[in-house]
């Protein structure tokens, strides 16, 4: 079915994107934060905070917006929907007690990862990871090995033009840098991240694929950065990380 223009409703779509622009490091925004974030007029930008605030999902001061808890029952009702997270659980707690690590299974969103399952063994991040959070794609070891994954072409536009963010004086910010890591990791099948998304931490991720052969989330481990080689790594964590791949591919869709 193709949906055309005149299916659209252009309040529900700017009143989801104002939603979008809050984030870990904009969680307190005034009317014209929202407006600029947004790319909506000031005026369309405070109804649809109004509006959010009349049904409970943002809380304001008379002049700063919040998002609050009632919100999360958007993401809870999607995650809520997908089998994803309740498959894989018990295979990440199983490796996590096994490894002592703290592992995820992400998806790809864009040019996010969006996390849908977590087994923490212990915090390496300054930020809490949990179901629901995002982080680029370009600059994560999940989010390089799902963009491994697609035609060329499109990894190419989900990145996007040059510099890309860079969260660590580490993280590589030339798109045609992350293109020939992502050759890399397609070739390897598996990618290894060193303290680019944070100074201290790293990780190593594998692909998910579905009993079809289609790499449908990625799976990780993160651990803190220590004198270990990329290669002593790889050799103590990708077998693991694989042998539960396997596993799953037999019942993920």
């Amino acid at each position: 079915m193709t949906i055309t223009e005149r299916d659209i409703m252009g309040g529900l779509a700017k009143g989801l994107a104002v939603i979008e622009t809050f984030g870990s490091d904009t969680p307190r925004q005034s009317i014209s934060d929202v407006a600029a974030a947004a790319g909506l007029d000031r005026a369309t930008a405070r109804r649809c905070l109004l509006t959010l605030a009349h049904h409970g999902y943002a809380d304001w001061d008379g002049k700063f917006f919040t998002l609050t808890p009632r919100v999360l029952r958007l993401g809870t009702a999607c995650l809520a929907s997908m089998p994803m997270p309740a498959l894989v659980q018990p295979a990440l707690d199983a490796l996590s007690d096994r490894i002592g690590e703290s592992s995820s299974v992400s998806v790809l969103d864009g040019a996010e990862i969006v996390y849908v399952a977590r087994a923490a063994q212990r915090k390496v991040m300054s930020i809490s990871l949990m179901p629901g959070s995002r982080l680029p794609a370009h600059c994560t070891s999940m989010g390089r090995v799902m963009l491994a994954a697609l035609p060329e072409s499109d990894a190419r536009a989900r990145i996007g033009a040059g510099p890309l963010p860079a969260r660590t004086p580490r993280t590589l910010t030339d798109p045609e840098a992350v293109m020939a890591e992502l050759a890399r990791i397609r070739s390897q099948g598996y990618a290894v991240n060193d303290q680019e998304v944070e100074i201290g931490l790293r990780s190593v991720a594998v692909p998910l694929a579905n009993a079809r052969g289609q790499v449908i989330a990625a799976l990780n481990v993160g651990f803190a950065a220590g004198p270990e080689l990329v290669g002593e790594i790889t050799a103590r964590l990708v077998p693991d990380l694989q042998a539960v791949a396997a596993r799953l591919r037999g019942v993920l869709r």
